[in-house]
């Protein structure tokens, strides 16, 4: 993959301070990687004016994400001619990969969970794609599709621990957390499905969705230190936001739409399920989303206008080449909310009431040499999480690789920042943010500078929608999932929150609506 944004190799200041170097300071290949944030920043300026080349399909998708892949494949399945138009210069959304070193590695989301039998449509292509198999009535995954062992690992300030959740230092600690097990164990029974819109949305839903989740725990009596720092890194890592900021409500869809939570330290074994992944992350799914469009699939395309006419659907849009006018019978606006917002010229009533916040995301990707020295307790695994980082941790890109020998390797760091960042993501240079990555990493991995060969910086302004109190239970949110006429909604942001699974479903679930209502 080559973006198509200006870069240059720079000099990143201050490196000889931050780790125990040996050797003097040289110079370090840091640049963006990805989507440039100034073509989706045309949307806040007047759509220009002027001559318009008219261009005419059956159906239009805007946004090749996973929604929008989603929905094209869907379509395509039964008949349907799609063209696909997407902002970017590759699809895949926040799903991207990329090489860094001529190594894989994703630029955006790196795994997914199994899904459950809730989601038969995800097993299913899963299942299509090689990726699992059904024996005897039985799913299950291809074993080199799942992580390898060692998974998870979590640096407590003194050495690495095997797993992310603390074991409970006494047994007043271990008694919380069996009682949060138990809490989860009743929502479970009280319903939460994923997607979501599959369980009902009742009143002790609402009670918890119209509080915050750190709220909920103490009201509960869960303080619990250990607890409390796993279940908000949980949140940061699904919500790009932590316990104090998202509802009760996702607080405990996290864990009560999967697999459940157990209790570390406790005789019984966790449901072995680990998550579906690949050296570029989720980049490997939406490739296979994308790969039959070929032709269908238009990039460098920005969206400025649409609207709904007597005859079909007009949208206007920004090309390389100039002004392009889509004519339609129908449109999928696989795109978040608020840019369907600004770009829908006489939008529903319902799209203009939607509200929800958004989590700006930095994902950097380090190449090295070869690993940095081991430090005391778990070895390097999959999932490489610090504890009280302000970052999310780093996920070794080749850790899938079966080759035992030492060499180079990504590691592929995650930071979900508060939105108070956002200008700062935007504004400051990629120098800046590597050398604050680094300050993250080398107080754990002093050698870390003189390893490193090339860092690759990724920005996502608006990567995240976060389902803070009230959002889940919007009545806006529920309109637009029924909404009618020539122009369906298809984002994972219908959920108040975003997942692979969310996105997959609602494009689907848009293409079926088109299908059956033609």
């Amino acid at each position: 993959m080559t973006p198509r944004i200006p870069r240059r190799s720079l000099l990143l200041a201050g490196l000889a301070p931050l780790g125990a170097c040996s050797r003097p300071p040289r110079a370090l290949d840091v640049q963006w990687l990805g989507p440039d944030p100034e073509r989706g920043h045309r949307l806040r300026t007047t759509p220009p004016t002027g001559q318009a080349r008219a261009r005419r399909t059956e159906v239009l998708v805007l946004g090749a994400g996973v929604a929008g892949l989603s929905a094209a494949r869907a379509l395509r399945a039964a008949g349907r001619q799609v063209t696909v138009l997407e902002l970017d210069s590759a699809p895949g959304g926040h799903s991207r990969a990329g090489l860094v070193g001529g190594l894989p590695c994703p630029l955006g989301a790196h795994y997914l969970p199994q899904p459950g039998p809730q989601l038969p449509e995800l097993q299913d292509l899963l299942v299509e794609w090689g990726a699992a198999e059904r024996r005897n009535g039985v799913w299950r995954i291809q074993e080199d599709r799942g992580v390898h062992s060692p998974a998870e690992r979590r640096f407590d300030g003194t050495a690495w621990q095997p797993g992310l959740l603390p074991a409970p230092p006494d047994p007043q600690a271990l008694a919380q957390h069996r009682r949060f097990a138990q809490q989860v164990a009743e929502a479970q029974r009280l319903g939460f499905a994923l997607p979501t819109h599959r369980a009902a949305f009742g009143p002790t839903h609402r009670a918890l969705d119209a509080q915050t989740f750190d709220a909920w725990l103490d009201t509960q009596g869960l303080t619990e230190p250990g607890l409390r720092w796993y279940l908000d890194y949980c949140c940061r890592d699904d919500y790009g936001a932590g316990s104090a900021l998202v509802s009760a409500w996702a607080g405990l869809h996290y864990f009560a739409s999967r697999h459940g939570f157990h209790v570390a330290g406790d005789d019984d074994e966790p449901d072995a399920r680990p998550p579906i992944t690949a050296p570029q992350g989720n980049g490997w799914l939406v490739e296979r989303l994308a790969a039959p469009l070929q032709e269908a699939l238009i990039t460098d395309r920005v969206g400025l206008q649409l609207d709904v006419e007597r005859s079909g659907v007009r949208l206007r849009c920004w090309s390389p080449e100039g002004l392009e006018d889509w004519h339609a019978a129908s449109v999928v606006l696989a795109v978040p909310l608020f840019v369907a917002q600004r770009l829908w010229r006489s939008p529903p009533a319902a799209l203009q009431a939607a509200r929800l916040q958004r989590a700006p995301w930095l994902v950097a990707n380090l190449l090295l040499e070869g690993p940095p020295l081991p430090r005391i307790g778990a070895p390097l695994a999959w999932d490489n999480v610090i504890q009280h980082s302000p970052t999310l941790g780093y996920v070794n890109a080749q850790h899938q690789s079966l080759d035992p020998r030492p060499g180079p390797q990504v590691w592929t760091l995650y930071w979900a920042l508060p939105a108070a960042e956002r200008p700062a993501l935007l504004s400051r240079s990629a120098s800046d943010w590597a050398a604050r990555v680094l300050a993250t990493l080398t107080p754990t991995h002093p050698d870390l500078p003189e390893r490193l060969q090339q860092l690759r910086l990724t920005r996502w302004g608006h990567a995240m929608a976060i389902p803070t109190p009230g959002a889940r239970g919007q009545a806006a949110l529920v309109a637009l999932r029924q909404l009618q006429g020539r122009v369906r909604i298809a984002h994972a942001d219908l959920a108040a929150y975003s997942v692979f699974e969310e996105a997959f479903m609602a494009g689907l679930a848009a293409a079926q609506d088109l299908l059956h209502s033609s």
